[in-house]
């Protein structure tokens, strides 16, 4: 805070303390100042106070004073969280890990959203830390949430994460190793029906020695006869 800021309890002075305890606050955000003698009951006491040497809070029982920062001389204008990615490429079956920040300042959670092309803007549940991994394709952004009532950073710039595809020549070496055991496994059924049908009828030999036997029976019959 630009100002400086003094409670007082008529001639005691009281421990003044802020909450949240931030380093650094920005426009619209909300601050509580609390002033304490940490002694006697809290209706003992009427506190005052002052800013830059001047009244800011009349004498009250009220110890807690809650403040919305609108000023900017006190504070820093809204935010934007800035997203970062390790890669934007997610290899076959991997992931890669998305980071959230917010300049200068701590106390954030976060809160991830994505989308693709064809579906909606989609908030991811059960992520507030200020790395995810992530394993699926599509387009990321992100925003910071702290205080209470809840304080939102202006929402991030979009990064676009896409899974890796397999490659052409990768393609080529599949098809033609395709190819060759396609052909391999043609050439073996052919020579395998062949063998089949060669058993079925013999071999020539075979055939001639059959015919010769069949002769010798038609001409025994004959003188036979």
């Amino acid at each position: 805070m630009g100002a400086t800021l003094l409670c007082e309890l008529g001639l005691f002075y009281a421990v003044l303390t802020i909450e949240p305890s931030w380093s650094s606050f920005f426009t619209g955000e909300f601050v509580t100042f609390k002033c304490d003698m940490n002694e006697g009951k809290d209706t003992d006491w009427y506190y005052q106070i002052n800013k830059d040497g001047q009244e800011f809070v009349p004498y009250d029982t009220n110890k807690d004073y809650k403040l919305q920062i609108t000023s900017t001389h006190d504070s820093a204008d809204k935010p934007r969280a800035t997203l970062t990615a390790g890669t934007t490429i997610i290899p076959v079956g991997g992931s890669v890990t998305l980071t959230c920040s917010v300049q200068s300042s701590d106390g954030w959670k976060y809160e991830w959203f994505r989308r693709t092309q064809r579906t909606s803007e989609d908030q991811i549940r059960d992520q507030q830390n200020r790395d995810i991994r992530v394993s699926q394709g599509g387009i990321y952004s992100c925003r910071g949430t702290r205080g209470n009532p809840v304080y939102y950073t202006d929402i991030s710039d979009d990064v676009t994460i896409e899974i890796t595809s397999v490659s052409s020549s990768s393609f080529l070496v599949l098809m033609i190793s395709g190819l060759i055991f396609g052909v391999i496994f043609i050439l073996l059924l052919f020579l395998f029906l062949y063998k089949k049908v060669y058993r079925k009828k013999g071999s020539p030999d075979d055939q001639r020695v059959s015919q010769d036997e069949n002769q010798q029976q038609v001409y025994s019959s004959l003188l036979h006869g």
